[in-house]
């Protein structure tokens, strides 16, 4: 009976441990803020960061 009662909990830790997910990251997936980029390197101006004031080439 104890032997039972083994392999029922190591079952379930074994479901329980492989239902383990993070939590989805904020919209940038993973991007720095530009404000953070300009503090980062010492810049004056968080211009350059910004997504919209990049140039495309």
């Amino acid at each position: 009976m104890k032997k039972v009662h083994v392999l029922i909990a190591t079952v379930a830790i074994m479901l329980f441990a492989s239902c383990y997910s993070t939590a989805p990251t904020a919209g940038n997936s993973g991007k720095v803020p530009p404000g953070q980029a300009k503090k980062m390197t010492g810049s004056k101006s968080a211009k350059p960061y910004a997504p919209g004031q990049q140039k495309k080439y």
